[in-house]
């Protein structure tokens, strides 16, 4: 009897089981509880990468004479961001998408040469910088906070799934911003300036050079015999220059060019190595839009081709400092590109374009 007894009471316990898995919510409760609870954690330690990176800019910062480092960072990431404009009408977007982008990149100049008058041109430039990394985790924070609480406010355990799985990568690309702030401050090159560093490769520091547009330099030799004309940011301050706007300038002077040969750093996939070099037609740059259909367009308009050498990289290899694979890549770029001069003709210059981020390199 007492086997019975055992037996009805499993059976009736399996069935309501059964029910209120079944007919109830209590295990999207469960998920959400459990996926809620792996968020919180993540959400401790991004706090912790952010506040780790407001540490370094705060040093940085104070170590360039700045009195109140905490205000002016909390100024900045408070009151700079950008608005796109309308897509709808497409027309002419890419003239309005330029004119936002350089004026904020004035205003944030200005806000910085305000905190520092008197400091170097390559000091402010690397202050930009982290003032941005700071701005982007903060932001990076705010948006998953967002997504959370809305979770939580509506109950809804698929978005609070969706965003437990995105955690990983999320933290992932937070800590290497704050890693890039070691890169910035100590003012030494980083991966994406792969482009820049292929060109001093290219020619050397003896080599004629002009700032043809504003923090863009024109340098002007010979490479495999053949009349060169190089396009770089200038360094060694943090920047990236106007490339697209360059290139305009320096083949409208030359009158008529030969080749337009773009070398940058480019992401690379899982499966690929550091440091790999790949060749094709293009521009390659990574830019919203303005500086690439500017070089695509002067490209088509003069009838020319429009070579593009990539360097192989991760995004955290890009943004803290350069690795030896990239340094060996970057060379095997220099090769690449001096083997399509040589099969250009003589009698006009080549135009190479280093595109990416100066920083330790002039």
């Amino acid at each position: 009897m007492a086997g019975e007894d055992w037996t009805s009471t499993l059976l009736v316990l399996l069935i309501l089981s059964s029910f209120l898995l079944n007919f109830t919510d209590i295990p999207q409760r469960i998920q959400l509880w459990r996926w809620s609870s792996y968020i919180r954690k993540r959400i401790i330690q991004l706090f912790e990468i952010e506040q780790d990176a407001r540490r370094k800019a705060v040093k940085y910062l104070s170590e360039q004479g700045l009195k109140d480092p905490g205000k002016a960072i909390d100024d900045f990431v408070d009151n700079y961001f950008l608005i796109s404009p309308v897509s709808l009408e497409p027309t002419d977007i890419i003239k309005r998408l330029r004119h936002l982008i350089r004026e904020r990149n004035k205003s944030v100049k200005a806000y910085v040469k305000g905190i520092f008058p008197d400091a170097p041109e390559e000091v402010r430039q690397n202050a930009e910088v982290m003032f941005e990394i700071v701005s982007v985790l903060v932001l990076i924070n705010k948006l998953v906070k967002h997504y959370f609480q809305l979770g939580l406010k509506y109950s809804n355990w698929i978005l609070m799934m969706q965003l437990a799985l995105e955690m990983p990568m999320i933290v992932r690309l937070a800590k290497t911003y704050d890693n890039a702030m070691d890169s910035f401050a100590s003012g030494t090159p980083v991966g994406d300036g792969a482009g820049p560093l292929a060109v001093r490769y290219l020619l050397s520091h003896d080599v004629p050079e002009r700032e043809v547009v504003e923090e863009t330099l024109v340098l002007e030799g010979t490479v495999e015999g053949r009349r060169v004309l190089a396009i770089k940011a200038k360094g060694p301050g943090s920047s990236v220059g106007y490339p697209g706007e360059a290139l305009r300038k320096v083949v409208e002077e030359a009158g008529k060019v030969s080749a337009i040969i773009t070398v940058d750093a480019a992401l690379k996939l899982e499966s690929e190595e550091t440091g790999e070099v790949a060749y094709g037609v293009g521009a390659a740059i990574g830019d919203p839009g303005p500086e690439k259909i500017e070089m695509e367009r002067v490209a088509a308009e003069k009838g020319v081709p429009l070579y593009a050498v990539v360097i192989k990289m991760s995004e955290e290899d890009a943004i803290t400092t350069m690795k030896e694979e990239i340094v060996k890549g970057v060379r095997k770029a220099v090769e690449v590109i001096k083997e399509i001069i040589r099969k250009l003709p003589p009698e006009e210059p080549v135009v190479i374009v280093g595109v990416g981020n100066t920083v330790g390199i002039r």
